[in-house]
């Protein structure tokens, strides 16, 4: 489908058809059959993960935390299994400079309490230097455990692409560590409810690679391959923070 198809070039977008409430829920209950089984495979999927053989990591390779030196099993907080989520980093640049959907899938992770109940610890091993992204950490306005991986950040993603955002899990076992299950690219998306929101309403993400109906609105000049995660020049949810008076400098002023 054509760019300016998906487009609606400032005019008001199109509208699905009109039909009655019998037709309209005869239809979503042919939907809804098709919902029913991806969940059930989405539930199969999560029970095929929990039978993956495990890999032990070493369970004292360094991480930096706020008060220096850390070990991974450290960033277990003493519980049984850590998420970790891999938080890309640009050297050097300011906030508005850093990884738009690190920042988004970042932001929708707010309350632990969950994982907590079922033993599990959350933190974000940054592969950045601690002082530049815990400042990014604390301009967000994130209460998240928040590491550098950079010590251990080649061994940590060993037969990875370092740099590249991604989810690890690992379990403990004692003082021994294995690494359970790992993802990236679209599989961060198990991070987020906005996209998940979006897809239940009739526009969707709104994004080029989506397929829509031809007079849906879509982000214009997104390239297909692009996630549209930026407004302005900058992640999103960046300009409410600038707005409540933060600095968005990461480097100390000389």
């Amino acid at each position: 489908m054509a760019d300016q198809d998906r487009t609606t070039r400032g005019r008001a977008p199109a509208l699905p058809p009109v039909t009655d409430r019998a037709a309209f829920q005869a239809e979503l209950d042919r939907l809804r059959i098709r919902e029913k089984a991806h969940t059930r495979e989405g539930d199969a999927i999560a029970a095929a993960r929990r039978r993956l053989p495990m890999v032990e990591v070493a369970a004292d390779l360094e991480l930096t935390g706020p008060d220096g030196p850390v070990t991974l099993l450290d960033a277990f907080e003493g519980r049984r299994q850590l998420v970790a989520y891999y938080f890309m980093w640009h050297d050097g640049h300011d906030a508005a400079g850093q990884c738009e959907g690190c920042t988004w899938v970042t932001s929708q992770v707010q309350e632990l309490s969950y994982l907590h109940s079922r033993d599990i610890t959350y933190a974000v091993f940054c592969q950045g230097p601690y002082g530049e992204s815990r400042r990014y950490r604390d301009f967000m306005g994130w209460e998240v455990p928040w590491y550098s991986a950079l010590p251990s950040q080649d061994e940590l993603l060993t037969g990875r692409r370092v740099g590249m955002m991604h989810i690890v899990c690992y379990l403990r076992d004692g003082d021994r560590v294995f690494e359970t299950y790992w993802t990236t690219l679209r599989g961060v998306e198990a991070m987020d409810y906005s996209y998940a929101l979006m897809d239940l309403t009739v526009y969707g993400r709104q994004e080029l690679w989506e397929d829509s109906p031809s007079g849906w609105p879509a982000v214009q000049g997104t390239p297909v391959d692009e996630v549209r995660l930026r407004s302005d020049g900058r992640p999103i949810p960046q300009w409410s923070r600038l707005a409540a008076g933060r600095s968005d400098a990461l480097t100390p002023r000389p």
